[in-house]
């Protein structure tokens, strides 16, 4: 492979600058929401007591989970030693970088009183998952920043199989940690199951390569790079394999709850009888975010024909838009559906008891989620104005050695 060469982007253009307004108008929007239901108190959330996580925690952990699925891409070159991705190493650390900022972003602002997590930090309770999660987030990110630095830093190059090594294994920490929280939630039926944990693993590997394809294409079609169709191919073939994984693991859950008998009522629920969750599930889930990217990747890339950055970008739209639709019958399905507090008897009372609780979004939720999407996308948007993050260029000739090879003999 020949020495990879990397720049900043110009971000003269009006492209950049009107990128930059709309993501910097959403970010302030997100904390004007912010301040509205700090103001007027969360009865203006479309939560309730029967469902305290709303469209925030949707967003927050859709960040979150992309976020250690982006860094994906540079220990696949660090760790695995695949050289063809050595050029994208830089991107996929920013990128990890910036969403798990968005995604604690939202999730901070959303406790209601965000100064409380100060006592979290110095009342350290290692039984609950959400205090693990605390260290694990942002051991994330110094783990991450020093992966970065070795790699920017020439003379440092040597150490860094041994930092993608580290940032491997927290990453896998980091997503079962995630996972977890709903695993261990016995309560709640549809949480309930040690594959939690697994299959957000999954998710991350599909969710965060779905971000970084759009972001690299998007920063490669803006800043005038080419990119060849080695690396789209490989991309998008990388892109379906993950999502056949996610797909393997929500039959496998599902399949072992319809097993099950104490689950077969929240089963019942997702798969028929849950209205917009069953849409969701079916439509969102399965059918945008699961069979479609498939058919785009695998049918596209059959014998004889390339994939292209259009095919490579819209499985990946479909993917993200399928895992809003998993993440939201997760979290917010799985909180709607009543407690089983007497299991074989009916329960009613005036506490809605035994009753499919309603949950509706509302706007100051929708602009907190979106303002921490956009904080992402800032960090993203200047620092690879700021710094070398990028390419020059990602033409076969220049990231597969394969292909100089043949092109040197013919």
């Amino acid at each position: 492979m020949k020495r990879i060469i990397f720049s900043e982007i110009e971000g003269r253009s009006a492209g950049f600058r009107g990128l930059a307004a709309v993501l910097g108008l959403f970010f302030l929007t997100g904390l004007a929401a912010v301040m509205y239901v700090e103001h007027a108190g969360h009865h203006v959330t479309g939560g309730s007591n029967q469902v305290v996580w709303g469209i925030p925690d949707v967003f927050a952990m859709f960040l979150i989970v992309s976020a250690s699925g982006a860094l994906n891409v540079a220990i696949i070159s660090s760790v695995f030693r695949k050289t063809l991705y050595k050029p994208l190493e830089r991107l996929s650390c920013l990128l990890a970088v910036a969403m798990l900022l968005g995604g604690l972003m939202i999730l901070v602002l959303d406790l209601g009183r965000s100064d409380r997590v100060i006592v979290a930090m110095l009342n350290r309770n290692f039984k609950s998952v959400f205090a693990w999660n605390l260290y694990l987030y942002t051991g994330f990110i110094a783990i991450v920043v020093v992966y970065l630095w070795l790699q920017m830093e020439r003379r440092m190059n040597r150490f860094v199989p041994a930092a993608g090594m580290a940032a491997f294994l927290w990453r896998l920490a980091l997503t079962t940690g995630s996972g977890s929280i709903y695993g261990v939630l016995v309560a709640r039926e549809a949480y309930d199951s040690a594959i939690m944990a697994p299959m957000f693993i999954a998710m991350s590997f599909s969710f965060g390569l779905a971000v970084y394809n759009l972001v690299l294409l998007a920063a490669c079609r803006g800043s005038g790079r080419e990119i060849g169709d080695v690396l789209l191919r490989r991309l998008g073939r990388l892109l379906g394999i993950f999502v056949a994984v996610v797909l393997y693991f929500t039959a496998v859950q599902h399949l072992a709850n319809l097993y099950a008998a104490e689950h077969s009522g929240v089963e019942r629920f997702i798969l028929r009888d849950g209205g917009i969750y069953t849409l969701l599930f079916w439509g969102g889930q399965v059918i945008v975010g699961g069979l479609l990217p498939l058919l785009l990747v695998f049918v596209s890339s059959r014998r004889g024909s390339h994939l292209s950055g259009r095919t490579v970008a819209l499985a990946s739209m479909l993917v993200i838009v399928g895992a809003f639709s998993q993440l939201y019958v997760l979290i917010i399905g799985g909180q709607v559906y009543p407690l089983t507090l007497f299991p074989g008897m009916e329960v009613s009372s005036s506490f809605y008891d035994g009753v499919v609780a309603s949950y509706a979004p509302s706007l100051p939720e929708i602009g907190l989620g979106l303002g921490g999407v956009a904080l992402a996308g800032l960090v993203v948007l200047f620092g690879i104005k700021l710094l070398r993050f990028l390419p020059t260029t990602l033409v076969n000739a220049a990231i597969d050695p394969h292909h100089a090879a043949i092109s040197d003999k013919a």
